[in-house]
């Protein structure tokens, strides 16, 4: 008999890990990442072709994380891309190296 996986153990936050952003347990493939990569037309199975070390099990384990949390997760992704721009800008402006 098959051990089953209680999908509550698939999506993980480590403080020091991906920023403490939620990620497939395992590895450093973001919520974020899953949910970006489905919106520009990716197929689950073309991004577990890509990340082998991934499952189809987590990839819609992430995206079941982020439509259960859709308001969080898109405020999250919204400030963490407003930190990058305001980064490169940084960087750009030579405040940063």
């Amino acid at each position: 008999m098959q051990t089953l996986t209680d999908i509550g153990t698939m999506i993980v936050r480590t403080p020091r890990t991906c920023g403490g952003r939620p990620r497939i347990a395992g590895s450093r493939i973001t919520v974020q990442f899953v949910v970006n990569e489905i919106k520009a037309g990716v197929t689950p199975e073309e991004i577990v072709e890509d990340k082998p070390h991934l499952t189809l099990a987590g990839i819609y384990t992430a995206l079941a994380y982020y439509y259960a949390n859709k308001a969080a997760m898109d405020a999250e992704f919204a400030a963490y891309e407003e930190e990058c721009r305001r980064l490169e800008a940084e960087y750009k402006a030579g405040k940063l190296s």
